[in-house]
This record gives structure tokens, sequence and C-alpha cells, in this order.
């Protein structure tokens, strides 16, 4: 079941291994979801596009906090 966390105006949509994106999350968004390689952080764009970082952060927190610090800057 998605989690939301809201920070400086921005949600922040938690999501377990096995839901999309797309189904919980609207433009403006963070995405923080769990896959077998660890915990991506990704961002809805205006149009629905999803852009995410590199790599996974191997940690839940981890990841949450980076999704923060962009909520800090605005996205």
């Amino acid at each position: 079941m998605a989690n939301i966390v809201r920070h400086r105006k921005v949600n922040i949509v938690v999501l377990e291994a096995d839901e999309a994106i797309g189904e919980h999350c609207k433009p403006g968004d963070i995405a923080v979801s769990r896959a077998a390689d660890g915990w991506w952080t990704s961002f809805i764009g205006e149009d629905g596009a999803v852009d995410s970082y590199d790599i996974p952060y191997p940690s839940y927190l981890e990841a949450l906090w980076a999704a923060k610090a962009a909520a800090e800057f605005g996205v």
C-alpha cells in the first residue's frame, strides 16, 4: 500500500516493490520505491515522465532523505 509523506508541499510517495509509479503518483510528486537492487528515488514531471537517479540507495531512509532534500529545492 502506497504511503504519502508530505514535505515542503511536495508529496513523497513510498511504494512497495509491486506498486507502479504511474498508478500512485501525479506530476510534481517524488516516488521512493523498493526494488531487488535497493530503493529508487524518482521524480514525476509535469508531463508524467519519470526520471530517476542513476543508482538506487541501499536503504529506505537514505532514499527518503534524498527525496526530502530534493523537495527542499522545489524538485
